[in-house]
């Protein structure tokens, strides 16, 4: 009998809790049930038209079925450096301080790959997207999770007095620091000043620091998401994240980009040169005609998410389900109700699933700070949303 080898690596990574929802979610529905999903960051709208007919234009011609670059075609990264410039007023160097991505978890993960050695430590918050921790396991690293408690008063003085506790205590000192505003899974936000005492730490301290902002575009009422790039030497330390994902809604066209200290996206090119010839042209190119054309665009996302969002918030109190309106992103954070807290947000999500046919994120999936918590995502139109309101005071109600 051929004896088993050990993968310790997957071994290190746990079972995917999403999968699991997932699983459940199929269940239900091929059982004939209507099972209302709010559970993925999974935009349900299309790109802009133009986005999508300059793909196809590009598509037929002869010769954009070679191979790409790994790195970007120029042109995309030019666009992206106007992306920041227009937005933050950053100047970026195309050919050095940017890099497109194939969507902004590949560019994380792989920056991952090319940066941290075996037995680095890399400082976390908790709750946080999953590849925020994994991509750091993958690569042999190790984390540190810091909690990140979004509803205390006085939130980025505590949680920055938290994280600058675990980088000054921590043995190794990290080799870099995560930071995701506005938050997925908990929709925190941050102003500028937040990002000025990090870098300032970052150079005292000496650590990078990755900042993902796929949610920047997604504000509600007068909160606009800040650049830590737009701190004056943050470039010599940072680099950030983001996607086309949500502000165009390009989730399934996997395009992303990293921006910012050379070092950094000099590191990410080299390993990516390695792993992928980059994106299919026609997708660049329609990235480019999304960034370059279409700010309008993510700002009527982003208003059509607030009206989800409000009415989300509205109908669930009324439910009997009270939970805070977030100032962006495209998620409710919500604690689970008092009755049902000891159980878990793994077991409440399934049971929510089976029992009042809505699909909720399980905190739990984010780390260990998150499992009296579920993510709630506004990705069905607003009808559908009250009626998952009506299907939760019901199961409420029945207890």
């Amino acid at each position: 009998m051929f004896p088993e080898i050990e993968f310790n690596r997957i071994k290190r990574l746990p079972p995917y809790v999403f999968a699991i929802i997932n699983d459940l979610k199929m269940k239900e529905r091929h059982a004939g049930n209507d099972v209302i999903d709010l559970s993925m960051g999974n935009p349900d709208g299309d790109p802009p038209q133009s986005v999508v007919d300059k793909a196809v234009e590009v598509l037929q011609r002869t010769k954009t079925h070679r191979y790409s670059a790994s790195k970007g075609i120029q042109n995309l990264r030019g666009a992206i450096t106007k992306w920041y410039k227009r937005r933050y007023d950053v100047e970026l160097n195309p050919n050095t301080e940017a890099i497109a991505t194939i969507g902004s978890k590949d560019g994380y993960a792989h920056l991952c790959l090319a940066i941290t050695d075996p037995g680095d430590l890399v400082i976390v918050p908790d709750p946080s997207y999953p590849i925020h921790s994994y991509g750091v396991v993958i690569a042999g690293g190790n984390v540190n999770r810091v909690e990140l408690s979004p509803y205390t008063e006085n939130f980025e003085e505590d949680f920055f007095e938290r994280m600058a506790r675990a980088i000054r205590e921590a043995t190794p000192k990290p080799k870099f620091v995560v930071v995701n505003f506005p938050n997925n899974p908990t929709t925190a936000t941050v102003g500028l000043d937040f990002y000025k005492e990090l870098v300032a730490l970052a150079k005292r301290e000496r650590f990078y620091i990755v900042s993902d902002i796929a949610y920047a575009d997604i504000c509600y009422g007068d909160y606009r998401t800040p650049s830590i790039l737009q701190v004056e030497g943050a470039k010599d330390v940072a680099v950030e994240t983001f996607t086309l994902s949500k502000s165009y809604n390009m989730a399934g066209w996997r395009v992303g980009f990293v921006c910012g200290n050379e070092r950094l996206v000099g590191a990410l090119a080299k390993m990516k040169s390695y792993f992928d010839y980059g994106m299919h042209t026609a997708i660049q190119v329609a990235a480019i005609e999304a960034l370059n054309n279409h700010d309008d665009f993510a700002r009527e996302v982003s208003a059509m998410y607030e009206r989800r969002m409000q009415v989300c918030v509205k109908s669930f109190a009324h439910a009997g389900w009270e939970f805070p309106a977030p100032k962006a992103s495209m998620f409710a954070w919500a604690r689970i109700p008092e009755p049902y807290r000891s159980i878990g947000s793994l077991e409440f999500a399934s049971r929510l699933i089976a029992e009042a046919h809505v699909a909720v994120s399980p905190g739990i999936g984010f780390g260990p700070y998150g499992d009296e918590y579920v993510r709630i995502a506004f990705i069905e139109n607003e009808e559908r949303i009250r009626h998952a309101a009506r299907n939760i005071k019901e199961f409420l109600r029945r207890g």
